[in-house]
């Protein structure tokens, strides 16, 4: 029984409930289609929906061999798609976990009565960043810094070279120096702090996200934000532009200002 009857056609009711329902399914729905649109998934996707649909035409005229050859596929069909969809299910849940995790210290920043010292602190990080990110831009040096929200990406860091240590511009750029021993692979920033160097990142199945002369450093700052929520800044090596992926999205040649509030949402939850 619908909580609140809206209108009723013949035998059908339709309630308050139902339009909640249909509302919520329609979201779902097309967060779904954001996560996997542009990736392999994507024709997987419809390749799933096509078999369901022929189930139901074979189901309408009664076709009892069709009918049991899709009947076994689908129902294998959940355990399928989370093991096909895997890292489209780990974006979706991050999604709806990242503004809520308690783990993060930027959770706990607003309960602190420390707020100047915390401010400038802050403050220092990101100008310290932004001046890095700079200078290597105008030497048309290239880089990929890796800030994670919700996790440190320790499987990632683990690749790499530990380094931890205080976020410094000096340091990051003699990192990425050109011909250096850590200048291939990513850098990854985590609590504040430079956490790995030379890390190796997934890369992008994103066949229709990025222009086919951006080369492996965009590819893989795409393939890391695919599979994680983290923040992904590039500086390109070929003309020096700044961008920043995000979600599996890349942002092409970014100005100052925007670059300091990508980097403050991404280390401190807010831009």
């Amino acid at each position: 029984m619908n909580l609140t009857l809206l209108f009723r056609i013949d035998f059908l009711e339709i309630g308050l409930t139902d339009v909640l329902d249909i509302v919520l399914m329609s979201l779902l729905i097309y967060q779904l289609y954001r996560i996997v649109r542009g990736s392999l998934a994507y024709n997987i996707f419809f390749g799933i929906l096509a078999v369901y649909l022929l189930s139901l035409l074979a189901d309408a005229f009664d076709m009892e061999l069709m009918k049991g050859v899709l009947g076994q596929f689908i129902n294998i069909g959940v355990l399928g798609l989370l093991i096909v969809f895997q890292p489209e299910v780990r974006r979706f849940l991050l999604q709806l976990g990242r503004n809520s995790d308690i783990r993060k210290p930027a959770f706990w920043r607003r309960f602190n009565l420390r707020s100047y010292q915390q401010h400038q602190s802050e403050y220092r990080e990101v100008e310290e960043l932004i001046k890095a990110v700079l200078q290597l831009s105008t030497e048309h040096t290239g880089a990929l810094l890796v800030i994670p929200r919700t996790s440190r990406l320790q499987f990632f860091a683990n690749s790499g070279v530990q380094v931890q240590a205080r976020i410094d511009a000096d340091l990051l750029q003699s990192i990425f120096i050109k011909n250096g021993p850590l200048h291939d692979g990513a850098v990854i920033i985590s609590d504040g702090r430079i956490q790995a160097a030379r890390c190796v990142l997934p890369v992008s199945e994103n066949t229709s996200g990025l222009p086919g002369h951006f080369g492996l450093r965009h590819r893989s700052a795409l393939g890391i934000t695919e599979v994680s929520d983290a923040t992904a800044i590039i500086v390109s090596e070929e003309n020096g532009h700044i961008s920043y992926a995000k979600d599996g999205q890349l942002f092409q040649n970014i100005a100052e200002e925007t670059l300091r509030k990508v980097l403050t949402d991404a280390l401190f939850g807010r831009g």
